[in-house]
């Protein structure tokens, strides 16, 4: 008998961020007052559906925002350190163009190749560390649903392997807003669609909300090649 498996890799919600650095790794980055509306929101929209298995990175703001889902389903955060966001050596920095870190020509030396990328953790070892965690979620909640809380980048990336797409990309149009669901669909162990959706649409910020990565709310699937 054949068993349907879902991991919903859940970005987390915004983090209160007044001075506009890339946190990356760094602690002390908690959710903004409206980054906990949207988790609590996430949990609202699918806490009634068939999840026995939560997961999150070690990072406060992921940890924050599985909190709400974790109480409606009565279920323990298990903490995973693969999920973490991935490392960058534009830390601490701003890096808005004109005002940022990109104004000194000692930073360029990290920027000539995009394809590692140079600047930060290699994408090939982030796919392994992310599709590690993910299968080990898909048989803790075999025949059920996992939902693992991480970051934009590392759930971007593995969506791009598991579709078979290049690494290369615009971080500007990344379809991962603020506690969106990129859901992998399993039947048994094979990976039969990628589904997106956003279960806060309403509570991400407007310029986010009209922005090309982001769906306006609709779900979307895509059927990964084989």
């Amino acid at each position: 008998m054949t068993a349907q498996t879902i991991v919903h890799l859940l970005r987390h919600g915004e983090v209160h961020n007044p001075t506009g650095v890339l946190y990356g790794r760094r602690p002390g980055f908690h959710l903004s007052e409206l980054g906990n509306k949207m988790a609590s929101r996430v949990a609202d929209a699918v806490g009634d559906r068939d999840i026995t298995h939560i997961v999150a990175s070690p990072l406060e703001r992921a940890q924050e925002t599985a909190g709400p889902l974790s109480e409606t389903r009565g279920i323990a955060i298990s903490t995973d350190a693969r999920v973490i966001e991935s490392t960058n050596v534009f830390e601490g920095e701003r890096f808005g163009v004109g005002d940022g870190i990109l104004k000194h020509p000692a930073a360029w030396r990290h920027l000539w190749n995009p394809f590692r990328p140079s600047w930060g953790e290699p994408y090939s070892e982030v796919v392994a560390r992310m599709m590690a965690a993910v299968h080990d979620a898909r048989e803790v909640a075999r025949g059920h649903e996992a939902v693992v809380v991480s970051h934009q980048l590392p759930i971007w990336i593995t969506r791009l392997h598991v579709e078979n797409r290049s690494f290369l990309h615009d971080p500007r149009r990344r379809q991962c807003t603020l506690c969106s669901l990129t859901s992998l669909i399993f039947t048994d162990d094979r990976l039969t669609t990628v589904r997106y959706s956003e279960p806060a649409a309403d509570l991400i910020p407007l310029k986010d909300r009209a922005a090309p990565f982001s769906s306006g709310g609709q779900e979307t699937d895509q059927t990964p090649p084989s």
